[in-house]
């Protein structure tokens, strides 16, 4: 399968899921998990139609980014991993959205180093919602104090949540998960109706249906796409 035939694949079950959940299709943005993957698959993704693409790995997305800047080709580019403090200032000079926010330090080492000649930094804070000790996040609880020091960086505007559930195949399980998720994006939006809370970023292949029926505005799609990855130069 080309990635153009997966992409096609990808959008027809959005359309299914959507229409499931009573929601029009453009409620949901594809974003293009392209970690590991060649400048070669993202373009290729990106004649298939495909503008929006996440990656988990500082430089490797640095290195795509400029590639993609010297060929006069304008994509968005989300950092989806987790953050140090040392990486910030490649992450808030050079990528568009930072879905993975859950520190105050971090926030505000991004707003520092976002450059004044660009818009601010989209930023989504992370939510522990299986509370997984082997994952980022806040807890719940956390989310609003969070969302408080963040409305007062100038060079940051917070646009929502992103969580990563456990993984199961059970249903309800995950239902239950992206349920609390959509709770909290809507608690975030009663707090905070001054700011451009649109982007619930939840579901990736094996949980996809189950987030658009919860309410998920952005999936992240990465195999299903590209096909199987290759870690060992990691």
């Amino acid at each position: 399968m080309t990635i153009q035939q997966a992409l096609e694949t990808i959008h027809q079950q959005i359309q299914t899921s959507t229409q499931l959940a009573h929601r029009p299709e453009s409620s949901v943005t594809l974003l293009a998990v392209s970690k590991t993957k060649p400048n070669e698959a993202i373009l290729e993704a990106y004649q298939a139609g495909q503008k929006a693409f996440g990656e988990n790995y500082v430089q490797e997305g640095v290195d795509k980014i400029q590639y993609f800047e010297t060929q006069n080709i304008q994509l968005e580019w989300h950092f989806i991993g987790p953050l140090q403090s040392n990486k910030t200032r490649l992450v808030a000079e050079h990528f568009d959205w930072m879905q993975t926010l859950e520190r105050e330090k971090i926030a505000d080492r991004l707003n520092e180093q976002r450059p004044a000649n660009k818009a601010p930094l989209n930023v989504l804070i992370q939510i522990n919602i299986s509370d997984e000790a082997s994952k980022s996040g806040i807890q719940p609880s956390e989310m609003i104090e969070l969302a408080k020091h963040i409305e007062n960086l100038p060079h940051l505007c917070l646009r929502g949540l992103m969580a990563i559930p456990a993984p199961t195949d059970n249903i309800a399980e995950q239902e239950a998960a992206f349920s609390q998720m959509e709770q909290l994006f809507e608690q975030l939006k009663v707090a905070f109706p001054h700011q451009q809370i649109d982007t619930l970023s939840m579901g990736m292949t094996d949980d996809m249906q189950s987030a658009i029926k919860c309410g998920s505005t952005m999936v992240r799609i990465g195999t299903a796409i590209f096909g199987a990855r290759d870690y060992s130069k990691k």
